[in-house]
């Protein structure tokens, strides 16, 4: 009966021993999980600074084009509206005394189409 009582006592001395290295196997894959996850993190970091950086630079390239742009274009149209002014001032009293002398000079005349009905 002792030794039976010595192997139950063995077999549940390594049953805990199992119970505790499986535990201990446990902490250390959540541990390297979590070294890993902090890692790819950290790369991921890495990669999306390293991608806004290189998106800054290329705005900053496009917006500062893009602003000379509009001044450029900006400069253009007020030349074109000084031109159009210019062109409006010079034209006008010309353009008045043509449409007054058409509408005032009314020369009554038959229609081509016209027939006449007996």
């Amino acid at each position: 009966m002792t030794s039976q009582s010595q192997g139950i006592h063995q077999l549940l001395q390594a049953e805990k021993r199992a119970k505790d290295k499986l535990e201990e196997a446990k902490k250390r894959k959540e541990k390297r999980l979590k070294q890993a996850k902090e890692e790819a993190m950290a790369e991921v970091d890495q990669y999306r600074m390293q991608r806004e950086k290189a998106f800054r630079l290329k705005q900053s390239k496009i917006m500062g084009s893009q602003s000379n742009l509009s001044e450029e274009v900006e400069e253009q149209t007020q030349g074109k509206i000084k031109e159009l002014n210019g062109s409006y001032n010079k034209c006008m009293e010309s353009v008045l005394k043509q449409l007054l002398n058409t509408v005032c000079d009314v020369k009554p005349e038959i229609h081509v189409n016209y027939r006449a009905t007996n």
